[in-house]
């Protein structure tokens, strides 16, 4: 099919997904609201919205996933500026987060009055960072260094080790993200607990949300590197992937300071 085309760039067929995810968004949005309110009809709008949004992301993928290996889409012009848009994205999230982390550190540097001048402010409870958040620190960023094992194993043709480094990466991932809800299980604070609550609750949250984000990314490239599908020329997928997951490593490590240290110690 490609090679009726007398240009290397890639004319996207119509597709119904960008509409269906957006709808889904709306559904889960909306219907979020009105069941925190408890609006009739809210749990099933949330529901609805929640089997969209996933089953859009499946099907898109599966198309995307087509038009890279079976139809021959994906040149190496296409590939370029694949990448090139997924750094706005990045970038995108870096001021996202970069807001968390200016707040993480301007509260304990400038404790106001209004908290008694102390941080953390009296009262609160706060997490110990030698216990859950240290180890929990360094198993993420092994889950970093395992994704940067199989960012180099696919160019070097290595498939087998790339397929290894990329169970390495989940798992580690896995067990980041079990100990992060123990963390919040056993934490003695809450989002309404103040300044240092509700830093603490988004900053983590987030963060957490995005290491998911990265987890499943990394277990459909890895699912992908094992049927074959990335090789030497085509791995763009996993580059992106391997591009976040660096990215929320990055930010861990901006995080852990301010939020663990400056509050626990």
């Amino acid at each position: 099919m490609i090679s009726s085309q007398r240009h290397s760039y890639h004319s996207v067929d119509p597709s119904p997904w960008p509409i269906s995810g957006s709808l889904g968004a709306l559904a889960t949005t909306v219907g979020g609201v009105m069941y925190m309110h408890s609006f009739t009809g809210g749990a099933t709008l949330l529901g609805l919205g929640l089997i969209f949004i996933p089953y859009t992301m499946f099907v898109r993928w599966r198309d995307v996933i087509r038009e890279s290996t079976l139809e021959g889409h994906h040149t190496k012009v296409v590939q370029l500026g694949l990448r090139y848009g997924f750094i706005p994205s990045i970038v995108s999230e870096v001021m996202f987060l970069s807001a968390l982390s200016r707040a993480s550190f301007h509260s304990p540097s400038a404790p106001t009055v209004e908290i008694g001048g102390i941080w953390p402010p009296k009262g609160i409870g706060v997490l110990n960072p030698w216990e859950i958040p240290f180890p929990n620190t360094l198993i993420l960023l092994s889950s970093g260094a395992a994704v940067t094992w199989a960012h180099h194993a696919i160019p070097a043709g290595k498939e087998q080790q790339a397929v290894h480094a990329s169970v390495a990466t989940v798992s580690l991932a896995l067990v980041f993200t079990g100990f992060q809800g123990m963390e919040y299980h056993q934490a003695p604070l809450t989002i309404p607990d103040g300044i240092y609550g509700s830093t603490f609750s988004s900053a983590t949250g987030f963060h957490g949300f995005h290491v998911i984000i990265g987890t499943i990314s990394s277990i459909i490239c890895g699912i992908r590197q094992y049927l074959g599908h990335l090789t030497k020329e085509h791995h763009v997928g996993f580059e992106a992937a391997a591009w976040y997951r660096h990215f929320v490593d990055v930010v861990r490590s901006f995080l852990f300071v301010p939020i663990y240290w400056w509050g626990g110690l």
